[in-house]
């Protein structure tokens, strides 16, 4: 995905920062206020940067449930007020929104329907990983092989990233 005017932000894994989870909470509690009404199945921190000593990009991944692309499609320009830019990245799976900017990341918006397989997956693959500190590093590890194999291409980071993911699934949902 690339903004007409700014180039996608390159794909760097930092330390982990134990302010993550509190950046986290400040967007839930503003989320919630202000999408509310679309929103039904909570609000989760997901992605790397909700697993406590995960190295990750520093950017906070929030899903927020909502009932169905259709009903939710009014939330966009409501997030779009909040500073979020949309991005019609998987819209049949989900609505997807980076926070300021393609080009500077600090949040990443998923509004993605409450117990759909998405929703389901990547609660999944957040709570292994929480519980299972040696995948988490593995994961890490990988993570930061790709990064530098594809610094400036996010798009076959994610793809790469898959097949390790898709394992880890296989796992956590038996």
């Amino acid at each position: 995905m690339e903004s007409d005017d700014q180039p996608e932000a390159p794909v760097e894994i930092v330390r982990y920062d134990a302010s993550w989870p509190r950046r986290f909470e400040e967007e839930h509690d503003l989320l919630a206020k202000t999408l509310g009404q679309w929103i039904v199945g909570g609000i989760e921190h997901v992605g790397s940067t909700a697993v406590p000593g995960l190295d990750a990009k520093p950017v906070i991944d929030i899903m927020a449930g909502v009932q169905d692309l259709d009903s939710s499609r009014a939330a966009i320009p409501v997030a779009e007020r909040l500073g979020y830019s949309y991005a019609p990245y998987r819209p049949d799976v989900m609505h997807w929104f980076c926070k300021p900017s393609p080009a500077y990341r600090t949040h990443h918006l998923h509004l993605v329907p409450f117990q759909s397989r998405k929703w389901i997956e990547r609660i999944a693959f957040r709570d292994y990983l929480r519980a299972h500190s040696d995948t988490a590093t593995e994961y890490a590890l990988l993570k930061r092989s790709l990064a530098d194999r594809f610094k400036f291409d996010r798009e076959r980071y994610t793809e790469e990233k898959g097949p390790f993911i898709e394992n880890i699934l296989i796992i956590a949902l038996k």
